[in-house]
């Protein structure tokens, strides 16, 4: 199973969605917590390519995205592919 970490932030709807479809899929993941103005927050930017918005999600370390780059993995029928199944 591979790696996935997601930061978000409290209040974030959009973070909700996404922790929801990870859950459905039936994978672990790590939340890390990046409020705006955090070093968290500042570390998921820098991870990501500079991507300011949450969530931002990481699978082996590789930046997937957000909420809607998710779904639309899993629109798409690709995102099983990238957990392993």
């Amino acid at each position: 199973m591979p790696h996935i970490e997601i930061y978000t932030q409290d209040f974030c709807p959009y973070c909700v969605r996404a922790k929801a479809l990870l859950q459905q899929k039936g994978v672990a993941f790590t939340e890390i917590d990046a409020p705006g103005g955090s070093a968290a927050r500042v570390q998921a930017r820098e991870r990501s390519g500079g991507k300011t918005s949450v969530p931002q999600i990481f699978i082996d370390g590789k930046p997937v995205g957000g909420c809607d780059d998710i779904y639309a993995l899993e629109r798409a029928g690709r995102l099983d592919a990238l957990f392993g199944k």
